[in-house]
């Protein structure tokens, strides 16, 4: 009876934690408008943190900036630059004295504006997956 009274104590932290709400970093992009949105670019932040990585850099010190640029030239060829920064946060704002930053930069010839926008998603991506690495190493 005892035993089981213990294990209900230690495992009730556990379910509480299993059912915590998602971690929300202030989360702000500053991207061109046909390649990317406030919506599409948290979506891409969001999948990215780690328990780890929330435990190092909690949601209430820090948030993160994106910034994707970019179009189509006179050859068809999409070129696109994106550019993430972790901030830290200052009341409900984040202070723009960047922790590390990363850029990723993208080109593809003959590109729809689809495939442009599908080339800049995906260069965010990249950007963020090398930000996290950048702040922890594997």
């Amino acid at each position: 009876m005892k035993i089981s009274k213990l294990m209900a104590a230690l495992l009730l932290p556990c379910a509480s934690l299993a059912f915590a709400a998602p971690v929300k970093y202030i989360i702000i992009d500053h991207s061109t408008a046909p390649w990317m949105d406030q919506a599409s670019a948290e979506a891409i932040w969001l999948k990215a943190p780690t328990a780890k990585f929330v435990k190092l850099f909690p949601a209430k010190k820090w948030g993160f900036l994106s910034q994707v640029e970019g179009g189509i030239d006179a050859n068809k060829t999409c070129v696109i630059t994106a550019r993430t920064l972790m901030l830290p946060v200052k009341g409900k704002d984040l202070l723009f004295k960047p922790a590390k930053s990363a850029t990723t930069f993208g080109s593809q010839a003959n590109a729809s504006v689809e495939q442009c926008k599908a080339l800049a998603s995906a260069k965010l991506d990249e950007a963020v997956q090398a930000l996290g690495s950048a702040l922890i190493p594997n």
